[in-house]
């Protein structure tokens, strides 16, 4: 009998130095009430003594302690980022510092026959490296678990659009067979890709590093936000069309029977109007129902309901769009066109409930890229056990999504027990301690890396030094070398 596969445990780390986007607002002249309502509240930025690799590794940490698992156990260590620094290794970075900590500790290290991937594809990188974890696991005949660590540090330039959507942090999970949080039907996940060229890129020969070895290195994207948007919304789509095939599901139906909606949130205003439009998309498959409430949203438009839905069942080609030097245009001209009047209308509620879990604490938390989507879900369980829902047995809808361009719809269903594993999060706790960052000292850490007065961090991984030597006896330059802080 095959055992289900899923998610048992959640651990978040993001470092302590944040940068309240009211006060960044007053800074740079930004209107606050529309940061606030489209990006959230703050963002955090990672310290002078802070890596990708060491955010990752603290978060790691955290879930092996929270959850008590046996190091031995651990048979597939995946790491998903776009932030990775090392072009040659990768997720054995992280699982060589948890060794060297665990080591320290007295304790056992991980189980040395342990697969160690890191996936990159955009912000879909975790999701992936989750999917290739289930898997493992769905295939791996001894008592093994796994563990996926999603982990980025977002930046963008000042004076950017991009830049009130920066971040840093990471999010590790715990996955088992027989989950005791989230269970995944591996079967029935929908997946999507498309090449969309300009969409949010990072060539390397754009971030060439300047200056003498070791100096600040910004990871910039190039980035074209209302075409990237464009490219979201498509890519969801038809990923969440697989998923729905796969299953023989009617989309409104499983839509309106849904606990949660949980996508990849580059900001807070994103997911929100991609499970829209894909709500619309399902009302055209709905029927009279359906119908009915797409005539009342078109209603006043110089367009009617057929074309609106011959629309939605067309194919357009978006990377046609760059080809055609017209990015600024819409897929899908018409459906944005009635999702801007669904916004306004009762009927929208219903989106906004399925995706109200965890949403207050994540807009405190910024971009981080990988790491967003299971921070949503880590926030979204520990919200609904502080609200005391009754959740076991409910489906819930993850929804990954990476530039470039592919999306995974995951389908899951809340285990029985999953009130005790979610205890265990302590989402609140992980964005409790941080210093608010004053102009200045923001500045002076995006452009340079270092800033005056600066907290050391309390506890987790730091870089505590870097090679420099470089003869043919021994060479490590530009090894980092880590420490962790109890």
């Amino acid at each position: 009998m095959r055992h289900p596969v899923g998610i048992s445990g959640f651990a978040v780390y993001v470092p302590p130095y944040r940068v309240d986007l009211r006060s960044w607002c007053d800074w740079t002249g930004s209107p606050w009430d529309k940061t606030q309502a489209v990006i959230g509240r703050s963002f955090r930025m990672r310290g002078p003594a802070q890596s990708v690799y060491t955010i990752a590794a603290t978060a790691v940490m955290r879930l092996i302690e929270r959850y008590d698992i046996d190091p031995g156990r651990v048979g597939f260590l995946g790491l998903g980022t776009e932030s990775s620094t090392d072009n040659s290794a990768g997720a054995v970075i992280v699982k060589g510092m948890v060794d060297e900590a665990l080591k320290g500790q007295g304790s056992t290290t991980i189980n040395r026959n342990c697969e160690v991937p890191e996936v990159k594809h955009a912000c879909l990188g975790g999701v992936y490296a989750l999917k290739y974890a289930l898997r493992y696991l769905a295939l791996e005949p001894l008592d093994r678990c796994a563990i996926v660590v999603s982990a980025d540090i977002a930046e963008y330039a000042r004076g950017s659009s991009g830049e009130p959507t920066q971040g840093a942090g990471a999010v590790a999970m715990l996955v088992e067979r027989d989950p005791k949080l989230l269970s995944v039907d591996l079967a029935h996940i929908g997946s999507a890709s498309s090449y969309r060229a300009i969409d949010f890129r990072k060539p390397v020969l754009r971030n060439i590093i300047r200056g003498t070895l070791n100096c600040h290195f910004q990871d910039l994207p190039v980035f074209n936000g209302k075409y990237s948007t464009t490219c979201y919304l498509d890519e969801t789509l038809h990923a969440l069309d697989d998923m729905t095939q796969r299953m023989g599901s009617e989309p409104a139906k499983y839509y309106r029977e849904l606990a949660a909606v949980f996508m990849h949130r580059p900001y807070h205003r994103m997911p929100e109007s991609s499970f829209a439009m894909s709500w619309l998309f399902a009302l055209g498959r709905d029927g009279d129902a359906g119908r009915a409430t797409l005539e009342r949203l078109c209603r006043g438009m110089d367009f009617g309901v057929d074309e609106l839905v011959a629309e939605m069942n067309s194919r357009p080609d978006v990377l046609q769009l760059v080809k055609d030097d017209n990015i600024d245009a819409d897929a899908y001209p018409l459906s944005m066109r009635v999702l801007r009047e669904f916004r306004a209308s009762p009927d929208f509620g219903l989106v906004r409930s399925k995706m109200s879990l965890g949403t207050e604490a994540m807009m405190d938390v910024g971009n981080i890229y990988c790491a967003a989507l299971p921070a949503w879900l880590a926030a979204g369980m520990e919200d609904a056990r502080d609200r005391k829902l009754e959740l076991a047995g409910r489906n819930v809808l993850a929804v990954g999504y990476g530039s470039g361009d592919a999306a995974e719809a995951l389908p899951m269903t809340v285990c029985d027990d999953w009130a005790e594993a979610a205890a265990r999060i302590r989402f609140g706790a992980a964005l409790g301690d941080y210093q608010n960052l004053n102009r200045a000292q923001y500045e002076s850490l995006h452009d340079t890396g270092e800033a005056d007065g600066l907290d050391t961090p309390p506890s987790g991984f730091v870089v505590d030094s870097v090679g420099n030597n470089a003869n043919p006896n021994f060479s490590d330059e530009g090894i980092e070398y880590y420490r962790f802080v109890r």
